[in-house]
C-alpha cells in the first residue's frame, strides 16, 4: 500500500504547480483594477468606486468611458492624459462631485465628441476648460448648474466649441440662456426647469442667424398661461416643428387652465392675471405702488401748505365764523320781527 500511494506523489505535484507560480502581470491596455470592461476594452465603466482621480491605466483603444459615483472634485489639467486616448469618443462623468474644471482638463482626448457632466455640483469652470477637444459636439449639463450661477463662465468656456446638442435639463432656469447658444446648435434640452414662458426677446434670439434650425424641448416646465404667454404661444403655433414635445406642454396656472394643453389655447383668449407672478402681475403691482407714492406726496404737500399758512387759515376761519354769526343774528332778528303780534295787520 505504501508503494502504491507513492506513485501518486508526482501527479499531485503537477496539480499544485500553478498555485506556486505567481500570476502574470496584466497586459498593457487591460481594464483598470477599479473598473470593468464590457465585452471589449473599448467600453470601460467605473461605478461607485469612490475614485478621487481618473484611473490612469486605461486601455488605449477605449471608445466609451463612464465614471459614476466617485469623488473627483477637481478635474485638473490633462486629467485623462496619463496615457494617450486617441479613440475616446464618449466621456460620461455622472454623480462624481465635480466642482471645478480647470484649463485644458480634457487635453489628450482629440476624438472626444460627447461629454456628460450631469449631476455634478459645478462651482467653477475655467475659460479653457473645454480646450483641446475640437470635435466635441454634445455637452450634457443636466442638474449641474444648481450650485452656482455659471452662465458667464460657461459662455467663455464654450466660445470656441461647435456644439450640435446642449442639455440643460433640471437646472431651475427662469429664462432662456441665450449666451450659451452657439451658432450652429441644433438641439437644446430645457426640460424640467422653472420656465414660465419664453419672452419676446428670447424668441428673437432663437431667430438669429445660425439658430433658425434649433429644436428646443420644454417639457415639465411650469408654464403660466396668462396674457404674457401670447408671444410664445403665437410662435409655438407657427414653428411647432422646432419644439418636438409641443403637444405635451401643459399649463401650470392660472387654476382654471391648469393641465390644459397649450396648443388648445388661442393667444387672444389668454387673460392677464396678477396671481401667477408674471409680467402683468408685476406691472399691476408696480402701478399700485406708484399710485400710493403719488398720493402720499400730495398729502405731504397739502399738510405743509396748511402748516405754513396756519395763521392766515386761523384768521380766515375766525372771519368765517363771525360772518356766519352775523348772518344768523340777522335771521333771528327778522324772525322775531315777523313773530311780533303788534306788527300783524288788522283785517
Amino acid at each position: 500500500r505504501a508503494a502504491g500511494s507513492g506513485r501518486w506523489w508526482p501527479w499531485l505535484g503537477f496539480a499544485f504547480l500553478p498555485l506556486a507560480v505567481p500570476p502574470a502581470a496584466a497586459p498593457p491596455g487591460g481594464c483598470p483594477s477599479a473598473c470593468y470592461c464590457v465585452a471589449t476594452p473599448e467600453l470601460v465603466q467605473c461605478r461607485y468606486e469612490r475614485l478621487e482621480e481618473p484611473p490612469k491605466e486605461l486601455p488605449v483603444t477605449v471608445h466609451n468611458l463612464s465614471i459614476t459615483g466617485s469623488n473627483l472634485s477637481v478635474l485638473p489639467r490633462a486629467a485623462f492624459a496619463a496615457r494617450p486616448l486617441p479613440d475616446l469618443r464618449l466621456l460620461r462623468l455622472h454623480h462624481d462631485n465635480i466642482q471645478t474644471i480647470e484649463d485644458m482638463a480634457l487635453q489628450g482626448l482629440p476624438a472626444l465628441r460627447t461629454l456628460d457632466l450631469s449631476h455634478n455640483p459645478l462651482l467653477s469652470v475655467a475659460p479653457g476648460a473645454f480646450a483641446g477637444v475640437p470635435l466635441l459636439r454634445t455637452l450634457q449639463l443636466n442638474q449641474a448648474l444648481l450650485a452656482a450661477p455659471l452662465e458667464e463662465q460657461l459662455a467663455l468656456a464654450m466660445r470656441n466649441l461647435s456644439l450640435r446638442r446642449l442639455e440643460l435639463a433640471g437646472n431651475a432656469l427662469w429664462a432662456l440662456p441665450a449666451t450659451l447658444l452657439p451658432a450652429g446648435l441644433e438641439e437644446l434640452d430645457l426640460r424640467n426647469n422653472s420656465l414660465q414662458r419664453l419672452a419676446a426677446g428670447e424668441l428673437r434670439s432663437l431667430e438669429a442667424p445660425g439658430l433658425r434650425g434649433l429644436r428646443v424641448t420644454l417639457g415639465a416646465n411650469p408654464l403660466s398661461c396668462d396674457c404674457a404667454l401670447r408671444p410664445f404661444l403665437t410662435w409655438l403655433r407657427a414653428a411647432g416643428a422646432r419644439v418636438p414635445d409641443a403637444r405635451t406642454l401643459r399649463c401650470a396656472g392660472p387654476p382654471p387652465l391648469r393641465g390644459t394643453a397649450l396648443l388648445r389655447l388661442r393667444p387672444e383668449g389668454l387673460t392677464c392675471t396678477g396671481d401667477e407672478g408674471g409680467e402683468p402681475g408685476r406691472l399691476e403691482t408696480a402701478s399700485y405702488v406708484f399710485f400710493g407714492i403719488v398720493l402720499a406726496l400730495i398729502g405731504i404737500v397739502f399738510l405743509m401748505v396748511l402748516y405754513l399758512n396756519r395763521r392766515g387759515i386761523k384768521r380766515w376761519l375766525h372771519n368765517l365764523r363771525e360772518a356766519c354769526r352775523d348772518q344768523m343774528e340777522g335771521y333771528h332778528y327778522r324772525y322775531e320781527q315777523d313773530a311780533d303780534p303788534r306788527r300783524t295787520s288788522t283785517p
